[in-house]
């Protein structure tokens, strides 16, 4: 089944026993986010009456591989293929208008626009934040040059009753809006908050400028997305979406935002960012807000999951034999990249890491496995590390290269002054550990101890069942 907006996918979800409900009332300062956090990849989260609130929040509906994988419709082996296939042959959407729109059916503007914090049960997640953020929200807005739109997702302050602070890292959305402000004009935006785990994913993929991330939707839907105009600007959005901010981020306009608890669970600094002015907000009747807990699986998972399908694509190019790779939770879904390869030359998996540092600027860390590792399982990647890697030998350095933003270990040269502090930002070693067993070897140096059957064991064929061990002083016997 293809779950087209969010409410079909938790109503799966709660028929299955994976959706759990809150207590009504639940504080929105702390403690949302901390029951949310408790039930991490188990069970997504409603929350009725959140603060008092009439709006409830969902939180959680995307922490597992495995479900990410069920709401495409495939195995967990399938997932990046699939996705790779949906980003191979995108589909674009189609246009409805406003009365096939949910997104539209309570408009919200001029003198009824109230203050979006009394509006909308925006939370506090992390101890340190420095107030209710929108995390959960998906940015979209139009190329001013082409007029082909972007989607992305990025933190966003509520700072007053209609401003919002928001984060931009030097991406499309970014691009986009230096080419508005070099001509002191405004980008107009529109904020989606609440749509289905797929549209979602696909918002997430690694593309050129100028691909519409919603194509990706509708190829993984089958079927064109349907799309709505704003009311207020030429963006267009997913009509199945819950609610919708209609904005612009204003040229030139700078104010402080932050700190706030980010994907490498440390705070980022607190900082002048672009602010956005709140136009116009259309929402479903009795909607739904989303919101994602920071550093924890959603997070992460989302991350993690297109740029492995784009990395996976990337690498296969030139090394046809790389079979699978994963961006590890422990590396937050960015920095640690594991690679599973049939090897069939010495020196090869020193190749296949420098690829694969230079596909992306976040990943620091990369392990290139064989095809016996289950990448997915960490003691494994840690058995293979113990056992066929030496350092001597088989690690690789790479000094002074560009890394994320957000890894507070790139932050060197504070103490060199303000200006040589901004350009040290980001800087970061590379390694790349080579853990594959040499092409030849003696005997069986390299062969891994396996018993014969251990696979076909069918346990409930050989465990009694009910059984139990009776015992006396003198005797132990089994009993039935």
């Amino acid at each position: 089944m293809t779950y087209t907006d969010l409410r079909q996918w938790l109503q799966h979800l709660e028929a299955t026993g994976r959706l759990a409900v809150a207590k009504e009332g639940i504080g929105l300062e702390h403690r949302l986010a901390a029951v949310a956090k408790a039930l991490d990849g188990s069970q997504a989260v409603y929350f009725p009456r959140p603060g008092g609130m009439d709006i409830p929040v969902v939180s959680g509906f995307l922490s597992s591989r495995a479900w990410i994988a069920e709401a495409m419709g495939v195995s967990q082996s399938e997932l990046l293929p699939h996705f790779l296939a949906a980003a191979a042959r995108p589909l674009p959407w189609r246009e409805v208008g406003q009365d096939e729109a949910p997104c539209q059916q309570v408009v919200i503007r001029g003198r009824d626009l109230r203050d979006l914090r009394e509006l909308l049960p925006v939370p506090v997640h992390s101890e340190h934040d420095s107030g209710p953020y929108l995390t959960g929200a998906l940015v979209v807005a139009r190329n001013p040059s082409t007029g082909v739109q972007n989607a992305s997702m990025h933190r966003i302050q509520v700072t007053d009753a209609d401003r919002l602070g928001i984060c931009m890292l030097p991406r499309h959305l970014w691009q986009f809006y230096k080419e508005a402000e070099s001509r002191d004009q405004a980008l107009d935006i529109a904020i989606v908050i609440g749509i289905d785990p797929l549209t979602l994913l696909a918002s997430q993929a690694i593309v050129p400028l100028d691909f519409d991330e919603f194509h990706i939707a509708g190829a993984l839907h089958g079927r064109p997305l349907p799309m709505v105009k704003c009311l207020t600007s030429e963006v267009r959005v997913p009509a199945a979406s819950e609610i919708v901010i209609e904005g612009r981020i204003l040229p030139g306009v700078r104010a402080a935002e932050g700190p706030f608890g980010e994907f490498p669970r440390y705070y980022s600094a607190r900082e002048e960012r672009e602010v956005i002015a709140v136009d116009c907000v259309t929402h479903r009747r009795a909607p739904l807000y989303h919101t994602i807990v920071p550093a924890e699986l959603e997070h992460l998972l989302l991350g993690a999951i297109p740029r492995e399908a784009t990395l996976l694509a990337q690498l296969q190019r030139s090394f046809p034999n790389v079979l699978d790779v994963h961006l590890s939770t422990g590396g937050v879904g960015r920095y640690h990249l594991f690679v599973k390869i049939r090897k069939t030359h010495e020196g090869q998996p020193r190749n296949v890491i420098c690829a694969a540092l230079g596909a992306h600027y976040d990943i620091k860390h990369v392990v290139v496995l064989d095809d016996d590792i289950d990448i997915h399982r960490p003691q494994q990647v840690e058995w293979a590390i113990a056992t066929r890697f030496q350092a001597d030998r088989d690690l690789l350095v790479v000094p002074g290269a560009q890394g994320s933003l957000l890894d507070p270990s790139t932050t060197v040269g504070r103490q060199a002054g303000a200006q040589a502090a901004a350009h040290s930002v980001g800087t970061s070693a590379k390694m790349g550990l080579d853990a594959t067993r040499p092409m030849a070897y003696d005997q069986h140096i390299f062969t891994r101890v396996a018993i014969p059957g251990e696979r076909e064991v069918d346990l409930g064929a050989e465990i009694a069942a009910g059984g139990r061990v009776e015992w006396d002083a003198d005797t132990a016997a089994a009993r039935r």
